[in-house]
Parts: structure tokens; C-alpha cells; sequence
């Protein structure tokens, strides 16, 4: 058996599907990126006229996409400790790497995940990063 998982912190999906869902003691998240609840402002994104990035800041995107992704895990249950695996998505390998791994080792620095980091052509909002999570839910006292 599964629960979905919602998080009153995090951005809300663009489509239909939860935040997490939980399967025993793991816990899988959505794509998760750097939005701002309640809005469909992105840290660190300008806009055009049109809708296309103008500009933007890949620190504060990271900043901001793993500020949601500890939301979720700890309105799931779990914590950021507890993150085992993390797929992530970058628009912009060659500029935003080096950037993007110098937070991941200031974040993780004690216990990092698995991780693996693909370059794709787009997201479905205007954002630059986009993790997927699997992490394992704390276990329950009693």
C-alpha cells in the first residue's frame, strides 16, 4: 500500500500528482523545483514579455528548489538526513554545474546521497533546476 503525500509548504505541482507518496519506509517525491507557493514567482527567474527566461541565478534557484524539498520531506515524515538517492535535472550543464556542486557539498556535507545530474532542454515552468527525491521515512516510535 501507498499514501500520497502534500506538502502546505511546498510549490503546488503543475499537474495531477502529489508531492510524495510513500511506499513502506521509502518515501518518493515528485520533480520538485525552486517556485514559491501560492505563486508562480521563481526565485531568481526574470521573464520576458513573452513568458522565456530572461536572466537568471542558478545559486538562488538551488537555494530555494532544496528549501521545497525539505519542506516535503519533513511534512511527509522523513528529514533531509534521510535522503538516499536524488536525480537532478539542470537546463544548463556547462554554466550551472560547477555552481549547483559547490552547494550540493555545502548542503550534504555530512551524509550526501546518491546523486546522479542529467542535462535536459527544458522543464514544464521557466526554472533551471529540478530534483527528484527518494528518501527513507523515519521510523515510527512505539
Amino acid at each position: 500500500m501507498s499514501e500520497q503525500i502534500n506538502s502546505s509548504r511546498a510549490p503546488e505541482p503543475v499537474g495531477l500528482y502529489p508531492h510524495a507518496r510513500s511506499v513502506g519506509d521509502l518515501l518518493f517525491l515528485s520533480g520538485v523545483g525552486p517556485r514559491e507557493r501560492g505563486t508562480k514567482k521563481i526565485p531568481g527567474v526574470e521573464l520576458n514579455e513573452q513568458g522565456f527566461i530572461q536572466s537568471y541565478d542558478i545559486e538562488i534557484q538551488c537555494h530555494s528548489v532544496f528549501k521545497n524539498v525539505r519542506a516535503i520531506l519533513e511534512d511527509a515524515g522523513s528529514s533531509w538526513e534521510n535522503l538516499i538517492d536524488v536525480t537532478v535535472y539542470l537546463t544548463n550543464m556547462k554554466a550551472d554545474f560547477p555552481i549547483y556542486n559547490r552547494l550540493w557539498a555545502e548542503y550534504f556535507k555530512d551524509n550526501p546521497p546518491c546523486r546522479t545530474t542529467l542535462e535536459i532542454n527544458s522543464l514544464p515552468t521557466p526554472i533551471a533546476i529540478e530534483l527528484k527525491c527518494v528518501a527513507i521515512l523515519k521510523k515510527k516510535k512505539g
